[in-house]
């Protein structure tokens, strides 16, 4: 079984979605990163986000353009272009874009008390 990947999704367009949020910015895991063929990848946020009236805590991701795997992501500096896709009744709706980038462990998945520098 693929160890869950956590990911920071930040949204730039629409360019008014911090107006309504905290931030444009969200975290989330996923597992679809272990299949090398998977084209999108569906993230499941640790907070929910507004957006048209409706609160979402699961997004699809997919490439923003043709022929860049979502693989990319493990060698970009600053994060891979993405299309974001919320649930509506009828499916997936793409109806933001943004970067997806690899983020650090949450606070509370980090172990400060492992530290054994003496200090």
């Amino acid at each position: 079984m693929t160890q869950p990947l956590r990911l920071r999704v930040h949204v730039s367009e629409p360019f008014d979605f911090e107006r309504h949020n905290a931030s444009a910015d969200f975290f989330g895991t996923t597992q679809d990163h272990g299949d090398a063929s998977a084209d999108e990848w569906v993230i499941e946020l640790e907070s929910w986000f507004h957006f048209n009236e409706h609160d979402y805590d699961m997004v699809l991701v997919s490439p923003r353009y043709v022929g860049e795997p979502l693989r990319r992501v493990f060698d970009a500096l600053l994060g891979q272009p993405v299309r974001i896709a919320h649930r509506t009744p009828e499916g997936w709706h793409f109806a933001m874009t943004g970067m997806i980038s690899l983020a650090p462990p949450a606070e509370d998945e980090s172990h400060p008390q492992d530290d054994q520098s003496g200090f």
